[in-house]
């Protein structure tokens, strides 16, 4: 079908008032002629809300990516309000249509052998600054913390007879979080070598202080830590970060039955929809466990 007039007089004032490059130009001719192949009406005039719908409807049906098909739509959105400026048309029919949401990511999480790995290599280490990151790793799987909770832990924030730790979170915060016994054992021994990861005579009100300055351990210094102690573990330090131990605490714990509120309130999210996206996490794995031991999903021999 002819493709109308307009267009060409919108792509010129791209270019002329706007600056736009000749990729970006062209990427805007083939977003709006597929847009009118696929309305097939004659003119702007005719097209309404439910054309640009069906549209949508067409990107989803061939697949294309969330962020693509929201491209296109802003390219059509730009040009009826181009015409609508140009008194072309008297309403704006991309108004009030939103694209499609981007899918949210499953978060991702290490194998509880993987998480034992790293635990023992940093535990075997000789050198005295694995001992800390040994104590690091152990309590942030084990609570769940997020990386600037777990470095700015004061010294006193253990309840060694509750086995309890109280930590302050976002917007300060605080919850109290239950401790296993084996990082309750892994703290109290680091407290009676903390000392030594600070300068001869100097205090520091810090869990784990830094020897090179007066304030805690940095979350730079421990990720790069963790990285090197990944490596030690032959696990691609790709996949460690803090925030997949994070990640790793709270799948791990749906995993095995806790239920999802208990799981906000220790991980310490305001809200429980930020918490569900392990659900589905653990969805996945009820999929796959049904998949490799369910007798309807077993080949015949």
């Amino acid at each position: 079908m002819a493709i109308p007039y307009e267009l060409e007089d919108f792509l010129e004032m791209l270019s002329a008032e706007r600056g736009a490059s000749e990729n970006t130009i062209e990427a805007y001719r083939r977003d709006i002629e597929q847009f009118w192949q696929i309305c097939k009406k004659q003119t702007p005039q005719e097209i309404g809300k439910e054309d640009i719908s069906e549209y949508l409807k067409f990107l989803k049906k061939q697949n294309y990516a969330t962020r693509s098909a929201n491209r296109k739509l802003s390219a059509i959105r730009e040009y009826f309000r181009f015409l609508y400026t140009e008194k072309e048309i008297k309403i704006i029919p991309t108004a009030h249509i939103s694209g499609p949401k981007p899918e949210r990511a499953l978060p991702h999480y290490l194998t509880t052998e993987e998480i034992q790995k790293l635990l023992t290599t940093a535990e075997e280490r000789p050198e005295e600054k694995w001992q800390r990151i040994y104590v690091m790793l152990k309590l942030m799987y084990a609570c769940g913390l997020r990386v600037s909770e777990l470095v700015s832990l004061p010294e006193n924030c253990i309840n060694y007879d509750k086995k309890q730790i109280l930590v302050k979170g976002k917007g300060s915060k605080e919850r109290l979080i239950p401790i296993a016994d084996s990082a309750i054992k892994a703290i109290h021994q680091y407290s009676l070598i903390r000392d030594n990861y600070l300068p001869k005579g100097r205090k520091s009100q810090w869990l784990f202080p830094s020897y090179a300055a007066s304030g805690h351990f940095t979350r730079n210094a421990f990720y790069e830590d963790l990285k090197e102690l990944a490596i030690l573990s032959g696990i691609s330090p790709q996949k460690v970060t803090p925030h997949v131990l994070r990640h790793s605490f709270a799948t791990h714990l749906l995993n095995h039955g806790a239920d999802l509120r208990s799981v906000q309130k220790m991980l310490g999210h305001s809200s429980i929809g930020t918490t569900e996206i392990y659900t589905h996490v653990a969805n996945e794995r009820l999929i796959e466990l049904v998949k490799a031991h369910h007798p309807l999903h077993q080949k015949k021999p």
